[in-house]
């Protein structure tokens, strides 16, 4: 019998600029896919998300070696995610979520998920959640026996470490790291944890815009970005936003002079699976419609994550660089390295 029984709100994190030292810390990368609490009652187990929806349904594949690696009894705390070419891969992990079960089915196979588990809430009968953050890690090491698909996070007490894989993990689907307090008990629901993310600097070509939701030729609400390969292809990667009213009047203003007509050569993106007017069932009823304009404008933007083609969330201007030539922008600037610890905990 479960210690305590679902739902469970997961401990969270709050934004901080730097890592916090000293030796009451403990630090953790943190990870990019889904959170997931885990209740496992004999035969019987559960995957939970954040907002407590079932998520077993969508991994049928994590049900036996989640089985195979904890206790008879056991509640854990953890992430979902997906592995590919030396990376975790956001946009595969999503493609998972489908409706139907014979592609849920066909997908386990194809797009294989893991478990990373970070924290033990319960054992057997035993309530751990009031216990000591270093009691549970131990009594976690104690009671998981990993498998290719359920693994241990990488732990810390070194903040050099931790601040090695802060830098050296960017852009491979990690979005920072995490720092915990040694001492404190399990806190659900609270943010109580302290979570530093990457933020990476690049400068994009300006290839368009997309009108504001106040209407056509009223308002800037967005800028279509795009990077160019060794090739000289440019490929679009996303968009920056985030302006005030007065910012989105002045771009109108400058950019819809722009849109002159012509036949520039990103307007159709003819065969690019990644043209920025594609649907997709993540943004099915959004107007993707965009102008295209004449080239020449390169924008300095920052971004919190992205992979090796493009940004996962809308970037934030820094400054326009009237300096740079827009064939310059290079899509290397979103290139990631191959963790080594991430590589090895993989190939188990």
């Amino acid at each position: 019998m479960l210690p305590f029984p679902p739902p469970l709100a997961p401990m969270l994190g709050t934004l901080a600029d730097e890592l916090p030292e000293g030796p009451e810390w403990c630090y953790e990368p943190k990870w990019d896919g889904f959170r997931a609490l885990v209740f496992r009652d004999g035969d019987t187990v559960e995957l939970r998300s954040r907002d407590d929806r079932p998520l077993l349904r969508y991994f049928p594949e994590l049900e036996q070696p989640l089985k195979d690696a904890l206790p008879e009894v056991a509640v854990a705390d953890g992430e979902i995610v997906v592995a590919r070419d030396g990376a975790l891969d956001f946009e595969a992990l999503q493609l998972r979520l489908h409706p139907a079960a014979s592609r849920i089915r066909k997908l386990s196979g194809e797009i294989p998920a893991a478990v990373v588990l970070w924290d033990l809430l319960g054992r057997a009968e035993e309530d751990l959640r009031e216990r000591a953050l270093s009691e549970r890690l131990a009594a976690l090491d104690a009671a998981l026996v990993p498998n290719e698909t359920v693994l241990r996070s990488p732990c810390t007490t070194d903040r050099a470490v931790a601040s090695d894989w802060y830098h050296r993990f960017q852009g491979a689907g990690f979005d920072g790291v995490m720092a915990k307090r040694l001492s404190d008990p399990y806190q659900p629901g609270k943010r109580a944890l302290v979570k530093v993310k990457h933020v990476r600097t690049l400068d994009a070509a300006v290839l368009g815009f997309r009108w504001h939701k106040t209407g056509w030729g009223t308002e800037v609400g967005s800028l279509v970005l795009g990077l160019y390969d060794d090739e000289g292809q440019v490929h679009p990667i996303g968009v920056a936003s985030s302006f005030t009213k007065k910012e989105r009047l002045r771009l109108a203003g400058e950019l819809a002079p722009l849109c002159d007509g012509a036949e520039h050569p990103w307007a159709k993106w003819e065969g690019h699976e990644r043209r920025p007017d594609v649907h997709s069932r993540w943004n099915a009823g959004r107007d993707l419609s965009w102008e295209p304009i004449r080239s020449g404008l390169v924008v300095e933007v920052t971004t919190t994550q992205h992979n090796r083609a493009r940004l996962r969330h809308p970037a934030h201007v820094v400054r326009w660089r009237p300096d740079r030539d827009p064939a310059g922008c290079g899509l290397d600037q979103l290139a990631i390295g191959v963790p080594a610890e991430l590589s090895a905990l993989f190939e188990r």
